[in-house]
């Protein structure tokens, strides 16, 4: 665990990092409950066992459907109220470069009047980023316990336009390879790339409407009016980065079609190769077919020049065929 206390005006903070075991942790569990005003204290946790949890929730009054939530990290994008706390469950993602995947974790915030808890499950930190942005812009921390919010919204919605970036690089990547000369079947990896898109469709189209309803929650005090423009900054952010994840889905839907085309393409151009050989091979064998029916009485079986004529009839035809076929695009 790790416990932060932050001085809202001056922008000084303490950090305290521990077992939930821990004498110092025990200390700085007692001190969030006396926070006065001016002061508020954010909780990180990583991937906690149940009686951690259940531990920690006892010291901040967390309601225990909100420990259920946090516990399980199954939850969709989503906002709820427990009495003074508002919980956000959010979708972290990453995008890995050499498994061309998208990867995602999960993180919940508590986001109470006097303390922020952070639970994460899953590889991304945006916790350490957020609180890095908080360190170099200290005049963030007077909106209290929002400014802790805003900012790892901040840090998520940013990694969601980096991810969408790069799954866009690598469908451009992809759609020079279909539409280049070579007859490569690219369809297992278009269908790899839009489970892909769709687990980040997943991460990102649920968020969306949880923003305004954070927005619609802060009030219409001061505070609120001060720290609604950088809430409707992020939800912004979010809303191209929504346009641009189904802007990828439906080109994905398009390079789909040009492959699976190009595809039955190549197939009806082997199937002409396949036809116009069969054609070509057909007239020697009819021929030799006839005369290999060893009827006695056959006109040309006697002369002298009836095997010659038979050999250049065959080739001729068989001549004239593939020119013809060459000529139609069949060879």
């Amino acid at each position: 665990m790790e416990c932060v206390v932050y001085e809202e005006r001056s922008g000084r903070s303490e950090t305290v990092a521990c077992g939930l075991e821990d004498e110092a942790c025990r200390l700085a569990l007692k001190r969030l409950r006396v926070l006065g005003a001016g002061e508020f204290g954010w909780v990180r946790l990583v991937d906690p066992s149940e009686q951690e949890l259940q531990r920690l929730a006892e010291a901040l009054g967390l309601h225990p459907l909100a420990v259920e939530d946090a516990l399980h990290a199954r939850q969709r994008p989503k906002r709820e109220r427990f009495g003074d706390v508002v919980a956000v469950a959010l979708k972290t993602l990453w995008y890995v470069e050499r498994e061309a995947a998208v990867e995602t974790g999960e993180m919940m915030l508590f986001v109470g009047p006097r303390y922020v808890l952070t639970v994460r499950h899953g590889a991304a930190d945006p916790a350490a980023e957020a609180a890095r942005r908080l360190d170099a812009e200290p005049a963030m921390l007077r909106h209290g316990p929002l400014s802790v919010l805003h900012a790892v919204l901040d840090v998520v919605v940013d990694a969601y336009g980096e991810a969408a970036e790069a799954v866009r690089a690598e469908l451009d990547r992809l759609e020079d390879r279909v539409f280049s000369s070579s007859r490569v079947d690219h369809t297992e990896h278009i269908y790899s790339l839009k489970r892909e898109v769709r687990e980040f469709r997943d991460a990102v189209q649920p968020l969306v409407p949880v923003l305004p309803a954070l927005l619609g929650g802060l009030g219409g005090g001061e505070g609120a009016s001060t720290v609604q423009p950088y809430f409707r900054d992020v939800a912004d952010h979010l809303d191209r980065t929504d346009a641009e994840v189904r802007t990828l889905d439906e080109l994905l839907n398009s390079v789909l079609g040009a492959q699976q085309a190009r595809v039955g393409t190549w197939q009806n151009d082997d199937m002409r190769r396949i036809s116009a050989w069969a054609a070509i091979f057909a007239v020697p064998t009819m021929v030799a077919g006839v005369y290999g029916m060893n009827f006695a009485h056959m006109p040309e079986l006697g002369w002298t020049y009836g095997y010659p004529l038979a050999v250049a009839l065959m080739a001729g035809a068989s001549g004239l065929l593939y020119r013809a076929f060459r000529r139609n695009g069949w060879l």
